[in-house]
């Protein structure tokens, strides 16, 4: 059985998934990123722009991650002794961030990559790819704020 201290760092854990939806979004955009650069490669300062940008959700992840193991103590003098339930409640604050995280940043990447193929042709319209790719980082977050809210509205012991 599962110490509830290992189950909030697991939380933390799952919250660091966003990483996965990061890296694949970031490898999408830069792919089309490429494509644009065999064109015209005076452009490699505006496509790493939009490449950028699915990486937030990692971010993200690695914030909540840091976020737990303050709340833990783990950074900072200890790590609490939690019960179960407290570690299951810790635990169940990544996963919000985890797994929106993922889909989000793939998502982003292929929004990404459409602005990207929009500036390859139509270079005066890279806001308009940035807007589209932006627009997916809302539901991120929206994603974050649920895993916060949720950790911080916890009581755990005091180290």
């Amino acid at each position: 059985m599962f110490s509830g201290s290992a189950l909030a760092l697991f939380g933390a854990a799952i919250a660091s998934l966003a990483g996965i939806g990061s890296a694949v979004g970031v490898g999408i955009a830069g792919e089309a990123a490429a494509g644009v650069l065999a064109e015209d490669p005076k452009k490699f300062g505006k496509t790493l722009i939009l490449q950028a940008l699915p990486g937030t959700q990692g971010i993200y992840g690695l914030l909540m991650a840091f976020l737990i193991f303050i709340k833990t103590g783990l950074l900072g003098g200890g790590l609490l002794d939690l019960t179960v339930e407290q570690g299951l409640w810790v635990l169940a604050s990544g996963i919000p961030i985890g797994l929106i995280g993922i889909w989000s940043g793939i998502a982003q990447g292929k929004a990404a990559a459409a602005g990207l193929m929009l500036m390859g042709k139509r270079p005066d319209q890279m806001a308009k790819g940035i807007i589209y790719a932006a627009m997916v980082e809302t539901y991120a977050i929206f994603a974050l704020l649920i895993s916060i809210l949720m950790l911080f509205s916890i009581t755990l012991p005091v180290a």
